[in-house]
């Protein structure tokens, strides 16, 4: 698996919006991660609703008062709504159910939208008949959708379609079937396009994706073990944590379909062009990346790679970088969402005041990436 001249990005609609798109509204205390944390640790039911909390040992999500055991810190992620943590792949816990708590009236308006839509994803759905069934102009409606998801009602009922696609073939319903319930037509134009939204043919799909090969390494880093993994085409993912088990187990719900195989040998020079970039010492590596992005993502994500190395910018200026100055929580999600840490860097995103925010492979490695891209400029 040699490695490729240049960047290389595929980015198809595979990742599926749902109602973790939708950008919830600030809570007005501003809460701090050490308030929040405080609460978790109170088991304070006054704050439910405010925010959630997220355990990365478990994948479950879970408001402050679940009477469930107290992870340990540096397991847990913060969000201002149940909505994100489910777009961070987050489960929602059984034993509080965060999602019952609803949010502010524009989010109920936007999840009453999209559940209507996925609840009629075979009938033909437009912006005139959506704006009709909920007493808004078109106009108005699609304006307050996209403020809040950052796509069109279009592109999430084109989502929602493919998830619906998914969903029945992994049912063991035929390919037609699947893709006509899903509202799909027949055309080898519309197979077409779902292909390339799965990742792989329809039929290979339905067949478990058995013969899609995921193969990775675990290697030490400057940041703890590291893991790599690729398809054909490229990268698919980069992780960091504590532990080989813990990454083994985050590639797994990452890519619970495909056959994982470890190949150490073969992906030996990009290990080492890695741990180059992750000390700065290489601004711009030969690293193909195969990964999957909604639209919105990927002009985030574009953004990201033309922060030079060793400076940094804000959540906000990136927003208004890529011509949506309103969506600053969109962008910070779409940081939390990027599979592969250091190649698309996310840690150059920092807060409007400095601070350097989250990060979903820990604050410290954030801080340290950037202490070392600092020094190798210097």
């Amino acid at each position: 698996m040699p490695p490729h001249p240049s960047y290389v990005i595929r980015m198809t609609t595979n990742a599926i919006l749902s109602d973790a798109e939708i950008i919830e509204q600030a809570d007005p205390m501003k809460l701090i991660e050490t308030s929040r944390w405080q609460a978790v640790l109170n088991r304070d039911s006054a704050l439910d609703g405010a925010f959630v909390f997220g355990v990365s040992s478990t994948g479950i999500f879970c408001r402050p008062s679940c009477p469930a055991k107290r992870p340990r810190r540096e397991n847990v992620r913060f969000f201002d709504h149940a909505l994100a943590a489910e777009q961070a792949g987050y489960r929602a816990c059984l034993r509080c159910r965060p999602k019952a708590i609803d949010g502010s009236p524009q989010d109920s308006l936007v999840r009453a939208i999209c559940r209507y839509i996925e609840q009629h994803i075979e009938d033909r759905l437009t912006l005139s008949h959506l704006a009709r069934q909920f007493r808004r102009s078109p106009f108005h409606l699609q304006r307050t959708f996209k403020a809040a998801l950052g796509v069109s009602p279009k592109a999430y009922i084109d989502a929602c379609r493919l998830r619906q696609v998914k969903q029945n073939l992994q049912a063991g319903h035929n390919v037609t079937t699947s893709l006509y319930a899903a509202g799909y037509g027949s055309s080898s134009r519309l197979y077409e396009r779902t292909a390339t939204q799965l990742g792989m043919t329809p039929e290979k799909y339905r067949r478990g994706a058995l013969a899609a090969v995921v193969r990775y390494t675990i290697a030490p880093s400057p940041l703890g073990r590291m893991l790599i993994a690729a398809t054909d085409k490229g990268i698919c993912a980069i992780q960091f944590a504590d532990s080989d088990q813990e990454l083994q187990q985050g590639l797994m719900r990452e890519f619970p379909f495909a056959t994982r195989r470890r190949d150490d040998e073969a992906m030996a020079q990009w290990r080492v062009s890695l741990a180059r970039l992750i000390q700065g010492q290489d601004a711009n590596p030969s690293l193909p990346l195969d990964i999957r992005a909604t639209a919105f993502q990927r002009r985030v994500w574009e953004a990201l790679q033309r922060i030079p190395r060793g400076e940094t910018r804000s959540y906000s200026a990136v927003a208004k970088k890529i011509g949506m100055p309103k969506a600053t929580r969109a962008v910070a999600r779409a940081c939390a969402t990027n599979p592969v840490a250091v190649a698309i860097p996310c840690h150059r995103v920092v807060r409007e005041d400095g601070e350097l925010g989250g990060y979903r492979w820990g604050i410290e490695r954030k801080e340290q990436l950037l202490a070392m891209e600092k020094q190798a400029g210097a």
